[in-house]
């Protein structure tokens, strides 16, 4: 989850900021940048309980640590809660989720290097604190209570908030980890059919990438049990987002949903000011209870857009949310499958004739039911793993054509190998851990912590 803003406090005195706002981020294709996000559950590496905030061992711990590599500290009331560098940040998830905001790079080759040194030098660090780091959708071990809390103002707001909309808000800021990657459009027009294609095929992410299928040492009955929690988070903020395929959509058509959804808080001089439930046009207004009198600025709509939780989000560019979190070549996939997609006009225009004829009732039935049956849930006389294979065999070609090499020769294509080798089985990661968990693992989550560390 994002940290405050650091978009200028500009008043805002006319909605027509709100759109500007996100048209500015059209950039010329020269200029498309690709940006990934993961999250990843620590854990002690002789008790495998997710470690606390503070302590020898704790959370502020690593992340101090982790300055030796250059890292700069973010403080709130005078503890660190964050790291940046060169563009990138290292962030805090609610229950001590180790989350890396990469930089805007140019290729995936650049994204998986910075991914791959991220995790060695976090490496370095938790060896020396007795910490490990584990890629999966959902935390496999650990009840909700035993999660830690982080030491950050907008949480305890969002904390307080969840139970009041949703059953699983809680599990899904505690025991949740994705990888996302972020993608730039090229006009409006460009933003509108790259966010059709990607809200469309978010569901067959969501199936290749399945790897959350324990709660609490169990087996929950989900391929992604991440997933799923978002069902029953809170209505208000997360879903398909249907109106995205109307006549009509565009930036103004966004502004006009997130001006809908209720606000979280205001930061305002180094605090956060609780306006969970309130609303935006309030705002606007000069109306907040929350503030009353106070007007919003553009900082105060950057820091809102961050709390709207959809399939596929809009910022000044578009954020593919629809992945668990994983091991390291998954985190490379993903960028990789979304970019062969997205970035590649014979590949956009493939993916769209795959998806045009969606209907609502389809893209709905195919993002309820991939939680559970993931690449083996039937759509239109096959399943999706028949769908996943021809959106891979798209962005293999579209990443063939992008023609963008490394120093040995390599196109960007095989960083989809790990996702056609699942795709081509038919099982996915989660699969695969439920087979162990009934075999191997002698019906123990446990191993889990040692084999899948990063």
């Amino acid at each position: 989850m994002s940290s405050p803003s650091h978009v200028a406090d500009t008043p805002i005195t006319d909605l027509s900021q709100l759109v500007e706002y996100s048209a500015a981020g059209a950039r010329p294709r020269a200029d498309w940048r690709i940006g990934t996000e993961h999250e990843k559950f620590g854990f002690r590496t002789d008790d495998l309980h997710p470690p606390a905030f503070d302590g020898e061992r704790g959370i502020e711990a690593l992340l101090r640590g982790l300055t030796r590599f250059g890292w700069e500290p973010v403080e709130e009331n005078g503890r660190t809660i964050a790291l940046l560098r060169d563009g990138a940040s290292v962030t805090l998830e609610p229950a001590g989720q180790l989350e890396l905001s990469g930089a805007a790079l140019e290729t995936i080759h650049q994204t998986c290097v910075e991914v791959g040194t991220h995790l060695k030098e976090v490496r370095t660090v938790a060896d020396e604190l007795q910490l490990g780091f584990l890629g999966m959708g959902f935390q496999p071990k650990w009840r909700r209570d035993q999660m830690p809390w982080m030491p950050k103002g907008r949480y305890q707001i969002m904390k307080s908030y969840m139970p009041k909309v949703g059953q699983l808000g809680l599990d899904m800021m505690t025991r949740t980890c994705t990888v996302q990657v972020n993608l730039d459009y090229g006009s409006e027009a460009d933003m509108v059919k790259k966010f059709r294609v990607s809200l469309a095929l978010q569901p067959i992410a969501t199936a290749l990438f399945a790897d959350s299928p324990f709660v609490e040492g169990q087996p929950n009955g989900y391929l992604s049990y991440r997933s799923h929690i978002w069902t029953d988070t809170d209505a208000d903020r997360t879903g398909m987002l249907d109106f995205v395929f109307e006549d009509g959509f565009g930036f103004e058509r966004y502004v006009d949903y997130l001006l809908d959804v209720p606000m979280y808080f205001s930061y305002r001089d180094g605090i956060y000011h609780d306006a969970s439930g309130q609303s935006f046009r309030d705002f606007l207004k000069g109306k907040l209870p929350a503030l009353p009198g106070a007007l919003p600025t553009l900082r105060d709509w950057s820091d809102h857009m961050t709390t709207a939780f959809p399939e596929v989000r809009m910022k000044k560019f578009l954020e593919m949310r629809g992945a668990d979190g994983g091991p390291w070549n998954r985190l490379c996939a993903l960028p990789a499958f979304w970019v062969g997609l997205l970035y590649d006009d014979a590949a956009l225009d493939a993916a769209w004739d795959l998806v045009k004829d969606f209907t609502r009732e389809e893209r709905h039935a195919l993002r309820d039911g991939v939680p559970r049956q993931a690449l083996k849930l039937p759509f239109r006389g096959a399943t999706v793993r028949e769908l996943a294979i021809e959106a891979l065999k798209i962005a293999q070609a579209g990443l063939r054509r992008r023609a963008i090499h490394n120093a040995q020769g390599a196109d960007e294509s095989g960083f989809l190998d790990a996702l056609v080798e699942i795709a081509d089985a038919g099982q996915t990661a989660a699969e695969r851990k439920l087979a162990l968990f009934h075999g191997a693992w002698g019906g123990s989550v446990d191993p889990v912590f040692r084999e899948f560390a990063y």
